[in-house]
């Protein structure tokens, strides 16, 4: 039965980190001291559920977890430092700080340190989340113990519904747009001016006339799609933001 460290202090601990071409130690003073921090660990860098789920939506919802009074959002893996450098590149998660526990010592501090030798992976750390102010945890959520990789409660909308109940979730904005389109310029324009961020798909680069066709039932851009409603061209879109 994994401990709910809840109340106690985090393992002290040196992270050998790698910042261009020279090593950093980084401590956990460094990390927490002083500090409300949001911490998530996965099993390894570049595996399905990390990299296809639990990374991006913290990501996504880093500005909503600093609004809420979070100085940072940290994510653990016992993986080298090359690799955490790499992973955060691919993922293009530039505002999460990622912290390589190579060795497993803040892991296995943290009484998380499992065995994946069936995997291949030898020691990796179980799944699981925290609030940590000033060095003490907070909040813990740890992933049940039973087969596999469970993916229940250590995700980043659990953590912010806890730190903030309240706080409104970021809307989900994908534009696909064609390069030199003066329309799809103008409905960027609109959303960046209302602060909403988006994702943008080009065509021939990301998609084809018939993904349009299949997708938004449209052959003419931009489209924008809104949490999985498709508000449509350039005047919807103007006219949605005008109802806001």
């Amino acid at each position: 039965m994994f401990e709910d460290r809840t109340g106690k202090r985090v393992p002290q601990v040196t992270f050998h980190t790698r910042s261009g071409t020279e090593w950093v130690d980084v401590t956990t003073d460094e990390l927490f001291k002083g500090k409300t921090v949001v911490v998530f660990s996965l099993p390894g860098a570049f595996t399905p559920t990390c990299s296809g789920s639990h990374v991006p939506r913290y990501n996504q919802l880093v500005p909503a977890f600093k609004a809420a009074g979070v100085d940072s959002v940290v994510c653990v893996s016992v993986n080298d430092t090359f690799v955490m450098n790499e992973w955060q590149k691919a993922q293009r998660a530039e505002a999460i700080t990622f912290i390589p526990d190579g060795n497993g010592d803040f892991t296995g501090g943290m009484g998380l340190l499992v065995d994946k030798d069936a995997l291949g992976f030898g020691k990796r750390s179980w799944r699981y989340s925290m609030l940590v102010k000033d060095g003490i945890v907070a909040r813990m959520f740890i992933e049940p113990e039973k087969p596999g990789d469970p993916f229940e409660v250590s995700d980043a909308d659990t953590m912010l519904a806890y730190v903030a109940p309240d706080a409104p979730k970021p809307l989900d904005v994908t534009v696909f747009s064609r390069e030199g389109c003066p329309f799809c310029a103008h409905a960027k324009e609109e959303l960046h001016d209302a602060g909403i961020a988006f994702e943008e798909l080009v065509l021939n680069r990301d998609y084809t006339d018939e993904t349009l066709r299949a997708v938004a039932k449209a052959s003419s851009v931009p489209q924008v799609f809104v949490n999985g409603e498709c508000i449509g061209g350039s005047e919807a879109v103007s006219a949605w933001l005008a109802k806001r």
